[in-house]
C-alpha cells in the first residue's frame, strides 16, 4: 500500500477550497511556495512528510484516514 498523489492532492485542493484559501494564502501559511502547493494538488509531486504535515495541520485533514491505495502504475 502506498499513498495516491493523486488522491492526497484532491484533498488537499478540496480541503482548501472548503476553508476559501487562494493557494498563495496557503503557501504563506505554510511556508511553501504556490508552484508547489500548485504541483501537489495537480498530483504531479507527493508532498514530504514535512510538508504534508504542515498542509494537514493547516486544513485540519487527519492524516490517519487520509486515502491510501495500490500503485497501480509502476
Amino acid at each position: 500500500m502506498a499513498i495516491n498523489k493523486r488522491i492526497v492532492g484532491a484533498v488537499i485542493k478540496q480541503k482548501r477550497k472548503e476553508k476559501k484559501l487562494k493557494q498563495n494564502e496557503l503557501s504563506e501559511e505554510v511556508g511553501l511556495s504556490r508552484n508547489y502547493i500548485s504541483d501537489i494538488e495537480n498530483g504531479r509531486y507527493l508532498p514530504s512528510v514535512d510538508a504534508l504535515y504542515k498542509l494537514a495541520t493547516c486544513l485540519e485533514i487527519d492524516l490517519n484516514t487520509l486515502p491510501m491505495s495500490e500503485i497501480q502504475d509502476v
